[in-house]
């Protein structure tokens, strides 16, 4: 009974964000096999695998919630929890996009329990950043979570049909984006981020990479328009994805954190661009970059999010996030 009294008290709303690249990878894998690098049959298995994985860290988080609600709060006032939560409500419209080709109907009612839940989180977040002291308020490129993120209901939302509703997401999550690499641009031109916040620096190029993945998910010849978009956003994600490596070693410069978990799904959502424009163009470069993001994401977000969860495993994680107690 003891055991069960403490169930959740201490969960880290940090392990969603290397769960969300984990979903990452099973959608890249399966814009893969569209491109025939790869069995379809690997994305699915991987998103079963995922799903699993979610639902353990999900339940004890709704625990811990349900326990005590103030905990939520408390660990939206801590950057790592910040990103965690958002990166939660972003992991329900990944699943949404994973279940479309399996089983629509039920991806249709995800697709819109995501939106809702991840516009609850929004106001919450809206909510701490203005009750909060004046520091907190300052933009980081974890804004792309909680105010662009969700693009990614718009992926599902595009497969399922809705194009008047992936419409209005698209060009509202665009307006709120370039709002944040400005700010973030202006910021980054006076002051470099200490050290171990530079990985957040990556979850710029998500924005991009999945503005193009939706903007290519609408037929041509209903909407004209977004070919062209898919196109822009394609050369603004290789031109963040060019900078990023450039930079690399300077923004991996502390070494291994939980924070290495802001690599995990631009990463994949980079890969999952490219080999979906590889796929509608034929073209041979987003292919080869496509397939190099897939590789390389096939090896480096497990690994992050093995050490990660090795962290929470060993109650370590919720103390170097500072996560809430219930």
């Amino acid at each position: 009974m003891s055991k069960f009294a403490n169930f959740g008290r201490n969960t880290p709303p940090a392990i969603f964000t290397v769960i969300l690249g984990l979903f990452g990878l099973t959608l890249a894998w399966r814009a893969g096999a569209q491109t025939s690098v790869v069995p379809v049959e690997v994305s699915q298995m991987l998103l079963g695998a995922v799903v699993a994985l979610f639902a353990t860290a999900v339940v004890p988080y709704g625990v811990k919630a349900l326990r005590r609600p103030a905990s939520v709060i408390e660990d939206m006032r801590i950057l790592p929890g910040r990103g965690g939560l958002a990166a939660l409500a972003v992991c329900f419209s990944a699943l949404a996009s994973g279940l479309v080709p399996m089983a629509p109907e039920s991806a249709t009612r995800v697709m819109y329990f995501a939106l809702a839940f991840h516009a609850l989180l929004a106001l919450l977040i809206i909510y701490v950043l203005a009750s909060g002291p004046a520091e907190q308020r300052r933009v980081t490129p974890l804004w792309h979570l909680s105010f662009v993120g969700f693009i990614v209901a718009a992926v599902s939302g595009t497969a399922l049909g809705y194009f008047q509703l992936a419409q209005t997401i698209f060009w509202a999550t665009i307006i709120a984006a370039l709002l944040i690499w400005g700010a973030s641009a202006a910021q980054l031109l006076k002051v470099t981020p200490p050290p171990p916040l530079r990985p957040m620096l990556a979850i710029h190029l998500a924005p991009a990479s999945l503005f193009g993945i939706v903007a290519l998910g609408f037929p041509a010849d209903q909407f004209p328009m977004m070919p062209l978009m898919a196109n822009v956003a394609a050369w603004v994600a290789a031109l963040i994805l060019l900078a990023l490596l450039i930079k690399l070693p300077r923004i991996m410069e502390a070494g291994f954190t939980p924070l290495w978990g802001a690599f995990t799904f631009p990463m994949t959502a980079c890969a999952t661009l490219f080999l979906t424009l590889a796929t509608q163009t034929g073209g041979l470069l987003p292919k080869i970059v496509g397939v190099a993001l897939l590789v390389g994401a096939t090896f480096f977000v497990p690994w992050v999010a093995m050490k990660v969860i090795q962290m929470w495993m060993k109650g370590t994680l919720a103390t170097k996030t500072n996560a809430s107690k219930a």
